[in-house]
């Protein structure tokens, strides 16, 4: 128990002169001393100023505990308030002294705000996400309120809910359907294009942990977060929502999912001062193997080493995941369908101020061993394993992902680059039915400038194609599950909207959904990779303007291609298909009423201007060239 006051009966002696300068002269300390070996603080003292010496003759001894309050019914003088000075722990400390619920009419003395005003700062709901409360983990369990299975102090409880709300109005190439249309009037291969999205997810999170969070990592974690989605989507043309054709043009679903299940135990520490530890955590749990989510970016079941050294300067991770099964409509993970025959394992180093002060480098190596032979299809009926390409047989590879990526600041130049090489073996390359070589490789850098409030940014990216697809080596590049934040995210048209490969493939997709790599598969949550594809390569400019502290606009203008468009002429049976797939131009406006992530409102408009490439692909008697995205998102997080 921590006491404000001093004993009974004794009073704190006053400070005197005579006592100040008996004390003994503190040692200047250096700056060089409080400082991280091998760091610079910009503007600093070699030697600090002298200590300061506090010389109060006048001071006042502290009030005894009848002048403090704990608890007033309203009657009798204010001099009749008590205190219990004790407190459990240094976080209440101030929340001790806030009026307590009577406990006859169960109602708050707010009297006591009209004597002391100062406490409505200090006294708020715990429901209230903008003040310290034990809900949000600023401080820990307290004695009585603890479960008994809770050994020892400093024990904190995090509870977090998100709701995420989309309204998407789209438009993009419909084909229609083999065995019967809406249209009878309609003799294309493509119908009308405009469709809609509604979806609505929940998801609740909640973590208990112990340590003193505040000044080290936890010792263990427990961490569980369940999502549930309901989606409705409404589309023209028949047997795109369902294989039947008779289940009509529009699907109402829902699904809860389990994201994350996991306990994270605090392995020790390298260095007592600074903190460096090691830590094992097992379960679902939530993973990104690069800086920007290009190759593997998923909630997923596995094991985790991970830890630092030398001050925080040196990260590293360890990880072997097992993929659960994804619900098709919803994206979660759904725990009760077998799990897939795909492993992932993966191991990365991360050197900050390398190789200059301000850039942090990673290396990784990623080895991806699916055996996903079980024919699989998904949830409205489509098949998705194997993907219905050339021979329709089972597919299996090994591939390994080596990498290397940089981010962070140049001066006044913000810089982000990755890099990887694909290399490994096809047991059955779909197209000749015998086994094939994996040699493919990606890059991608966005480079930045901040002045006052904009930062104008330049992107460019290349994932490699095949230029041979009957040869015994596939150079098209594909990642495991991508979910890339670059060049506008899922503000843009080409990374948000799903392009099917109608005439090419059944059931198949040019690219997937918050993806991309134009990488031909059947779906990016169910399906497997493709490294028999045409690849894709981007340009682009953009920028980001902060008008006000609560309002930022956004704005991206990408020149897309296939890197090589010689898979395509041979699944169209085409002499020549142009690599050009055109422009995408966004525009997307984010609004946080209260400057924080609790409510954000996000509006963002794309268009997809088609290139010669997508117009021999997908143009429709002389029409739509032109398909726009747009996607109205509110936030509510606590």
């Amino acid at each position: 128990m921590l006491s404000l006051t001093p004993a009974a009966g004794e009073a704190a002696p006053p400070a005197t002169p005579a006592a100040a300068e008996q004390a003994p002269a503190a040692d200047p300390i250096t700056a060089d001393e409080a400082l991280i070996d091998g760091r610079r603080r910009p503007g600093y003292q070699k030697v600090l100023p002298d200590r300061v010496e506090q010389d109060n003759p006048g001071a006042v001894n502290a009030p005894p505990p009848e002048a403090f309050y704990d608890k007033w019914a309203g009657e009798g003088s204010p001099s009749d308030l008590v205190l219990d000075t004790g407190v459990p722990d240094r976080w209440r400390i101030t929340s001790s002294l806030c009026p307590k619920k009577d406990s006859a009419t169960g109602k708050i003395n707010t009297a006591l705000y009209t004597l002391f005003p100062r406490l409505a700062y200090m006294c708020h709901s715990q429901l209230d996400p903008f003040h310290h409360n034990t809900l949000k983990g600023d401080r820990p369990l307290a004695d009585g309120k603890r479960p008994g299975f809770l050994n020892g102090d400093d024990w904190f409880f995090i509870a977090n809910g998100v709701s995420d709300t989309v309204i998407e109005p789209r438009s993009f190439p419909i084909p229609v359907g083999n065995q019967t249309t809406t249209n009878p009037d309609s003799n294309d291969t493509f119908g009308r294009s405009h469709s809609l999205v509604l979806s609505q997810t929940f998801i609740a999170g909640f973590s208990l942990l112990k340590g003193e969070t505040a000044f080290k990592p936890p010792v263990v974690e427990y961490r569980i977060a369940i999502a549930g989605n309901i989606n409705h989507v409404s589309v023209p043309e028949r047997r795109v929502l369902f294989v039947e054709p008779s289940k009509g043009t529009k699907r109402t679903d829902g699904f809860i999912g389990l994201q994350e299940a996991f306990v994270d135990y605090h392995i020790g520490r390298f260095d007592t001062k600074r903190f460096d530890f090691v830590s094992l955590r097992v379960g679902i749990q939530p993973f990104q193997s690069d800086f920007r989510g290009f190759l593997f970016n998923d909630n997923q079941l596995g094991v985790r080493l991970f830890g630092n050294r030398d001050n925080n300067r040196v990260q590293f991770n360890l990880a072997a995941f097992w993929r659960i099964e994804k619900e098709t409509n919803s994206g979660l993970n759904n725990i009760a369908a077998p799990l897939r025959r795909d492993w992932i394992l993966t191991a990365n180093l991360y050197r900050q101020d390398f190789p200059v002060v301000g850039l942090t480098s990673q290396i990784s190596a990623t080895w991806n061993i699916n055996r996903d032979t079980r024919i699989i299809t998904d949830a409205n009926g489509f098949p998705v394993r194997p993907a219905l390409l050339g021979d329709l047989r089972p597919r299996k590879y090994d591939v390994l992902y080596l990498g290397y990526g940089v981010d962070g600041h140049i001066g006044r130049l913000n810089l982000t680059g990755q890099i990887y090489g694909a290399f490994g073996k096809d047991r059955n390359n779909y197209l000749t039915s015998e086994p094939a070589k994996i040699r493919a490789f990606f890059a991608a850098a966005e480079l930045s400038y901040d002045r006052d409030w904009a930062r104008i940014r330049a992107s460019g990216l290349y994932a490699s194609g095949d230029k041979d697809p009957y040869s015994r080596t596939e150079t098209g590049f594909d990642a495991i599950f991508e979910n890339p934040q670059f060049a506008g995210a899922d503000t843009s048209y080409w990374i948000r909207q799903t392009i099917p490969f109608a005439g090419g493939g059944r059931v198949i997709s040019v690219n997937g959904r918050n993806g991309i790599l134009n990488s031909l598969r059947s779906s990016k949550e169910q399906g497997q990779s493709n490294f028999i594809n045409p690849g894709t390569a981007l340009a682009g400019l953009g920028g980001d303007f902060d008008l006000t502290p609560n309002l930022r606009v956004s704005t991206n203008a990408n020149h897309l291609w296939f890197a090589n468009t010689k898979v395509l002429q041979v699944l169209r049976n085409e002499g020549s298909i142009p690599k050009a797939i055109g422009w995408d131009l966004s525009v997307a406006t984010i609004w946080r009423p209260k400057a924080a992530q609790n409510v954000v409102f996000r509006l963002s408009g794309a268009m997809l201007e088609a290139g010669q490439g997508f117009r021999d692909l997908f143009d429709k008697r002389g029409h739509g060239r032109q398909f726009y995205s747009v996607l109205a998102n509110l936030t509510l997080a606590y």
